[in-house]
């Protein structure tokens, strides 16, 4: 037995297995090695600040060619969050009330380079649901009325087919409709047709014509971000609160701002997410396929959910006897759920209170929420929106707050279709217990915990399920 050499591990004794291979081929190595390791030194770095929903904020020092997805991995890794391929880097004006979601391969260093010295523009650390969806579903995000393809293309076209037409390089569907356009120097807008094709985005002089000699001119995207507007018609006059723009890169200010705004969120999201598509092509399809690479199963614009070997193996198992035994009746399994459930829900109706003794349910129900990330105290209707569509108006995405009409109900706020809609949930009480609904009282649940868990596995009344919840980080 020859003495252990100052140095020596088992990565560098072929002899001894590795217990933990997966810490070798880490997807976060490029970020450890450019900002926590030593090897580093040599890259050139800087500090960037960054906030979380709450506005707290933390600094990181890091190289100069990171990408705004390295960031957001480091991020999670030091804030211990999981990684659901959400998390994004957010790029807000604050006087200006714009705002824009930095695509995942941009240079954060690239992007503070633009900012100018007048407007007070923060980075923002937080989920965006919506950042992908059009890759799962492009239909809803491309209605009929709004897309034209070449004349020699089928109009029937498949999910993958019409993804396949916008990554391409050859061909390009037309996106077209009315846009509220604000006039250069003035206060006033015009309501015009627009028209967004390879080549820029243009409007008609001359009605909902597409003559060549009836269209002009707008914008095109290779030197300037298109954004968000987040304040909808209070600073800009906005006749609609569904507003974007564009800011040429490293501009003066506001008054080189070309803002445009919709009818409504299906209209402002079609023509933004087209023209990221415009702008980025196959780009935005390999971020979105990068966290998938190397996993067996994943083809091309054909991407489905993979479950974990554990998951797979997972079966139902009966422990009732004196043996255990696995139940193969699909109809058994069912009701012994149910049931594991019901006798969960009875030992969950006691908790202790502060001096170890049980207490019923029923008297913890006005503050056993306000513990949890998805309930957001004394928050507005506006300020819930905002939040929502800050986190992708992709179906399902909800948030409980307080109701400011009436102070003993909340208010469930869900994204459905594009809109965000609210639903108030009233408490009621029966023989002296407190109980809360959605549905004048025909499902009641003693908290409000317990009703949420309900909806995130049952529709109801809901026009969707709950899914993804707004929550206000820390960082």
């Amino acid at each position: 037995n020859r003495r252990k050499k100052k140095g020596d591990s088992i990565l560098e004794n072929p002899s001894i297995p590795n217990p933990f291979p997966e810490l070798c081929c880490s997807p976060f190595a490029s970020v450890l090695s450019a900002s926590l390791l030593p090897k580093a030194t040599s890259r050139k770095k800087q500090v960037i600040k960054v906030y979380s929903e709450d506005d707290t904020s933390r600094a990181l020092e890091v190289p100069s060619d990171i990408t705004a997805r390295d960031v957001c991995q480091l991020l999670i890794l030091k804030n211990h969050y999981v990684d659901d391929h959400s998390w994004t880097l957010f790029e807000q004006l604050t006087h200006t009330g714009l705002g824009r979601a930095i695509e995942d391969h941009e240079l954060v260093m690239e992007v503070q380079s633009n900012w100018v010295m007048e407007e007070e523009t923060k980075l923002y650390f937080r989920k965006n649901y919506a950042k992908y969806e059009f890759f799962k579903n492009p239909l809803s995000f491309f209605p009929d009325h709004m897309i034209s393809f070449p004349s020699e293309t089928n109009a029937a076209l498949s999910h993958s087919g019409i993804l396949q037409m916008f990554l391409s390089s050859s061909t390009y569907p037309e996106i077209h409709g009315y846009l509220h356009a604000k006039e250069q120097g003035k206060k006033s807008w015009k309501k015009l047709y627009f028209l967004l094709r390879r080549s820029g985005l243009y409007f008609s002089t001359k009605g909902t014509s597409k003559e060549p000699r009836h269209l002009q001119f707008f914008c095109e995207f290779s030197n300037s971000d298109m954004y968000m507007s987040l304040t909808g018609k209070k600073i800009s006059g906005a006749p609609t609160n569904y507003g974007f723009c564009f800011k040429p890169n490293k501009s003066g200010g506001t008054r080189d701002l070309k803002q445009l705004c919709a009818d409504d969120e299906q209209s402002r999201t079609c023509w933004m997410t087209a023209i990221r598509l415009l702008k980025y092509g196959m780009q935005l399809y390999q971020n979105y396929m990068q966290p998938y690479q190397g996993r067996s199963g994943c083809s091309p614009l054909n991407i489905t959910p993979m479950r974990s070997i554990s998951e797979n193996s997972l079966v139902a198992m009966d422990f009732s006897g004196h043996r255990s035994r696995i139940i193969e009746n699909p109809t058994e399994a069912l009701s012994v759920a149910v049931e594991e459930g019901l006798a969960w829900r009875r030992r969950g109706c006691l908790r202790l209170n502060s001096h170890g003794s049980p207490i019923a349910m029923s008297n913890m129900g006005k503050c056993i929420h306000r513990s949890q990330s998805w309930f957001h105290h004394k928050i507005s209707r506006e300020e819930a929106q905002r939040l929502i569509l800050q986190h992708g108006l992709v179906d399902g995405v909800f948030l409980v707050r307080d109701s400011q009409s009436n102070p003993k109900t909340f208010v469930l706020s869900l994204s459905h279709g594009l809109k965000i809609k609210h639903f108030q949930i009233v408490p009621l009480e029966d023989d002296g217990k407190l109980f809360y609904t959605l549905d004048d009282g025909h499902t009641r649940f003693t908290d409000l915990i317990q009703l949420v868990e309900f909806y995130q596995l049952n529709k109801g009344v809901l026009p969707c399920k709950l899914k993804h919840y707004c929550a206000r980080i820390a960082l």
